[in-house]
């Protein structure tokens, strides 16, 4: 174990008490020994190391939930140590890797194989997800109980659909029963079958293949209408447009176990910023209008959006630099995700106890961690950032081993000074 570390001077943001104040905490032995709610710690032994905080923010470590990786099978996309080092740079102390690998984390081994190399590499948190049928091809159930058993923390198919009704009903019925959760992404596979862009004007003029709006809402509908039928927990991966939204809403006033997320991509971009052909922008799902760009940010601030993710695609050069509708979609965002997020609370649209419960304790709760809050007795993951510092975003110096990243040339606010995991200072600027 690391030497005791207080931090102080610092403005505490701890969403799952509903606290935003001055502050101190200490970290004894990998955990949160004490925190000092406007006030500081006072007398403290000689073996702890006392960091001054300058009145920057004291957050949380960020949970972010949908993380892919290349490792194993596509390492030169990014492996778990990559990606574990830029959370690290980026304040995130947990993630959740996608099991659309090679082999695809459908078993138990593979389960037990990314724990493994998680704990060898002794950076931040990093957790499995499993898949939902076999090979994530949405026609064999996988084994979700036995992988549930081995620590994966939910089952999903990442960007692929499942189709099939009757098996997402077994998928559903199953995972109720072993107590998993889990999530899907919602969108027609015949209308959405081989778009690069939003269906509108914008793709009309740039002669993109597209894909409608009521592609995310069919799916959606049939999903809420599964989890009614089941009683199953479901996570709706990523919801981009405010026709599913009206969509979410029903379901939600009527009670369904639905929780939904969004990237902080389609927070922050909108289809005109793919300009020319900017393949660095091209995404799945694809950046959508700037109406529903607007919808998407009021329903985080309502709470109908409890979850943001990073939504972290690493895509080699080779994959980018292609014609636009050829190019690999996603982007990289493990680095770039807290700054992008503090936009909106400098922009005044969002309340910033608000923002970060959606990247630490919503998360966190949602799939029954311990991380994500500031309170004794809990994992020393925090970061220590200063807001206001300004950050130009230069793709070229991410830590990720891929640089596609729509941010690239940016200009942010907020700053990662020092991220702590486990007690361990894992990145110091």
């Amino acid at each position: 174990m690391s030497r005791p570390l207080a931090v102080t001077n610092v403005r505490l943001v701890d969403p799952a008490s509903g606290y935003d104040g001055p502050g101190a905490v200490l970290i004894v032995e990998g955990v949160i020994a004490d925190v000092a709610r406007g006030q500081g710690l006072g007398s403290l032994s000689k073996d702890v190391e006392v960091m001054d905080g300058a009145g920057g923010l004291l957050l949380p470590g960020l949970v972010d939930i949908r993380v892919k990786t290349g490792e194993p099978g596509f390492e030169t996309k990014e492996t778990l140590k990559s990606a574990a080092r830029a959370a690290a740079a980026g304040g995130v102390t947990t993630i959740v890797v996608q099991p659309d690998t090679h082999p695809v984390v459908d078993e138990p081994s593979v389960v037990d194989f990314i724990l493994r190399r998680a704990r060898d590499i002794e950076l931040v948190k990093v957790l499995p997800a499993g898949a939902a049928t076999k090979g994530c091809e949405g026609q064999r159930m996988a084994e979700i109980g036995l992988m549930a058993e081995a620590g994966c923390v939910y089952v999903t198919d990442a960007d692929k659909p499942i189709v099939d009704s009757k098996v997402f009903r077994r998928v559903l019925a199953y995972a109720k029963a072993f107590g998993v959760l889990v999530a899907h992404r919602p969108a027609d596979p015949w209308l959405s079958a081989g778009a690069a862009a939003s269906e509108g004007e914008f793709a009309s003029r740039m002669g993109l293949p597209s894909m409608p709006a009521a592609a995310e809402k069919i799916m959606l509908e049939r999903d809420l209408a599964l989890v009614e039928l089941t009683g199953a927990r479901l996570l709706v991966d990523q919801v981009t447009t405010a026709t599913a939204l009206e969509a979410l809403k029903r379901g939600r006033d009527r009670g369904l176990p639905v929780v939904a997320s969004t990237s902080i991509n389609h927070l922050s971009f909108n289809e005109i910023d793919i300009g020319d052909y900017r393949t660095f922008c091209k995404l799945d799902p694809p950046l959508r209008s700037e109406d529903d760009r607007q919808a998407v940010i009021e329903a985080v601030a309502s709470g109908l959006i409890q979850v943001i993710v990073s939504a972290h695609a690493p895509a080699p050069p080779e994959d980018k630099r292609l014609p636009y509708d050829e190019a690999a979609p996603g982007a990289v965002g493990l680095e770039t995700l807290l700054p992008a997020l503090l936009a909106f609370h400098h922009e005044g649209r969002i309340p910033l106890i608000d923002l970060i419960r959606t990247v630490t304790s919503a998360p966190a709760d949602l799939l029954g961690l311990p991380s994500g809050r500031l309170a004794k007795g809990a994992p020393a993951d925090l970061v220590l950032c200063n807001p206001n510092t300004p950050v130009v975003i230069d793709a070229d110096k991410l830590t990720s081993k891929s640089k596609n990243s729509p941010f690239d040339g940016r200009r942010l606010q907020g700053k990662v000074l020092m991220t702590v995991a486990d007690g361990r200072v894992v990145y110091r600027a």
